[in-house]
């Protein structure tokens, strides 16, 4: 889904004449489009002295949706597609590779869900260096909450936290990492979808070079996007979430990417928490983890809430390290216990 005055240069019917009829009904992308009634559109724009043209442009936008549509596929076309295409990521975690089975999935998207500094942050800035690292790619990184540290990738990376210069040898490595890394600040929902959409046109370009593909795309978090504009009685806000969820579906299947959401924890019934966003979005993510700390006990768990290669959901333990950053004591594994 894309605001119409994005799509002008490649469909010229949706031109600023268009634009215009459409913006004094209130729709300004495909989204107001579709929350629209259509045959009503179509009155309107009868009464116009371009009615013609105005009937082509909505024909054009209900054809750039139909578009949309897949085809249908068998399940021996997906799981020809799963074993030629779908790789898994290395987290840079062993423990947590094992418990998703290898990382995190191409062509999926991947929530990790959990409460107020349980460690989220930390985990996409370590599966982002890893990604740069290991699988030589770029990473797409939307900070939404002003919470991106180089330092800490630095620090990932194995570099020194200081500045980088390109006079010592020693920090190259570290340069080609954050060179990789390609970050975002990110403040509202509309900002997320051009830069998406721009995202997508760009890979579909093929700018990124064949040796140096995008592998992952991370949202650092999508709740804190989406859940000021759920409020009020009107559809808008919940049909942008499902926009939101459909363009990271979309671009992680067709591109072959990773995708990394966070999510935070809101009360639910009998006092207890869930993720936010309620049953429309859970449906989103392929695979949820539920990342909790005991800030006593110093130990932090990986639940595997949802995985659609896994018939029951599994745990996984570590301990904290003793400075903070609990990726560096990953090694420490406590137990692996199924819970059906």
């Amino acid at each position: 889904m894309a605001p119409l005055k994005s799509l002008q240069q490649e469909y010229p019917l949706v031109d600023s004449g268009f634009q215009a009829f459409c913006a004094s009904h209130g729709i300004f992308s495909v989204e107001d489009f579709l929350l629209y009634d259509v045959d009503v559109l179509i009155s309107s724009a009868d009464k116009q002295s371009t009615s013609q043209r105005l009937k082509q442009g909505i024909n054009q936008l209900l054809s750039i949706i139909d578009a949309l549509h897949r085809p249908l596929l068998t399940g021996l076309n997906l799981l020809e597609d799963s074993k030629r295409n779908k790789h898994a990521l290395s987290t840079g975690c062993q423990g947590i590779d094992a418990l998703l089975g290898g990382g995190l999935r191409l062509g999926q998207v991947t929530e990790l869900v959990g409460p107020s500094s349980s460690g989220k942050t930390q985990a996409c800035l370590q599966f982002a260096t890893t990604a740069a690292t290991k699988h030589i790619g770029f990473v797409i990184y939307l900070d939404t909450c002003n919470a991106f540290s180089p330092q800490r990738i630095a620090h990932y990376a194995g570099q020194s936290s200081g500045p980088v210069s390109n006079d010592q040898a020693d920090h190259k490595p570290l340069q080609q990492v954050l060179d990789r890394i390609i970050c975002y600040s990110v403040f509202n929902i509309f900002q997320m979808f051009d830069l998406l959409h721009q995202l997508e046109i760009n890979l579909r370009s093929q700018m990124f070079k064949s040796d140096c593909q995008v592998r992952l795309l991370i949202v650092d978090s999508v709740s804190s996007l989406i859940t000021p504009i759920l409020g009020g009685s009107g559809p808008q806000g919940h049909a942008l979430m499902i926009s939101v969820g459909f363009l990271l579906k979309k671009l992680a299947h067709e591109h072959n990417l990773a995708v990394l959401v966070t999510n935070h924890m809101v009360g639910g019934d009998s006092g207890t928490s869930k993720p936010a966003l309620g049953e429309s979005w859970k449906t989103v993510p392929h695979v949820r983890i539920l990342l909790s700390r005991d800030r006593e006990s110093n130990i932090c768990t990986f639940s595997i809430i949802k995985h659609p290669s896994m018939v029951c959901p599994s745990v996984r333990k570590f301990l904290d390290g003793v400075i903070g950053l609990f990726f560096l004591a990953f090694v420490f594994t406590l137990h692996f216990t199924p819970i059906c």
